[in-house]
């Protein structure tokens, strides 16, 4: 008992070498939980900033864009530098290996063309994406929507690979730290296409892989983009 009573023991947990994997594995569920209910598309639409662009869908848009860029990845940005008080390199926030990160980067970009070339055939993927419906209308929209998506992944990338992976790698170990952020990663998916919840599942790993590799998250936060934005492509050329 006295064993199982010290394991649980608060003592210790927001000090020493605890501290980081602690606020880590807590602040993870508290903003994606805020970020899962606060920061979608229904939350926006119909409130009283909907309409501040004169087209409520593309407000809502930009809503979810913007969301994911502050909360998940200027947020965790601040508490790595005021709360931890480390250096953004150490998270991914550098240019790292270049020469890998660029071969990486020229084998992941093709195949996440044709990913999104394939997914664009799915009705259920049909149905979900493009987030803003009018992407579709014209040249100018689309290269507008494609630039704004680029602020949510970012975002995405700076809180699952660089924020939780980076984070946890001292404590858990590589490999640990890699499958963590790829279970979190994997289940904010929960809700989308059944396909895009699973290719989470290798996106997670793969990219995970890279980040380490590379020491960056500019080639995953590309390579995230280009599947997006190339998906949204076939849907409004289909």
């Amino acid at each position: 008992m006295r064993r199982f009573d010290t394991s649980l023991s608060l003592k210790g947990l927001l000090s020493g070498e605890s501290r980081k994997p602690t606020l880590v594995l807590l602040w993870a569920p508290l903003v994606l939980t805020t970020w899962r209910y606060y920061a979608a598309m229904g939350f926006f639409t119909g409130g009283p900033a909907s309409g501040v662009l004169g087209n409520a869908a593309q407000a809502a848009e930009l809503y979810v864009f913007l969301s994911s860029f502050v909360l998940l990845g200027l947020v965790s940005l601040a508490i790595v530098r005021l709360v931890f008080r480390e250096p953004l390199a150490a998270y991914g926030l550098a240019v790292g290996d270049w020469r890998f990160g660029l071969k990486a980067l020229a084998v992941m970009a093709p195949v996440m063309v044709v990913l999104g070339a394939l997914a664009a055939r799915a009705p259920e993927f049909l149905a979900q994406y493009p987030l803003y419906r009018g992407a579709c209308a014209s040249a100018p929209a689309f290269l507008a929507h494609a630039a704004a998506y680029l602020t949510y992944y970012i975002g995405f990338e700076v809180f699952f690979r660089g924020f939780v992976q980076f984070g946890l790698r001292e404590s858990l170990g590589d490999w640990n730290a890699i499958l963590v952020q790829t279970a979190l990663s994997c289940l904010v998916h929960i809700g989308k296409p059944s396909g895009e919840i699973y290719g989470a599942i290798v996106g997670g790993l793969v990219f995970g892989i890279v980040a380490f590799r590379s020491r960056s998250l500019l080639y995953v936060i590309v390579a995230h983009w280009v599947l997006g934005v190339a998906l949204d492509l076939f849907i409004c050329l289909g």
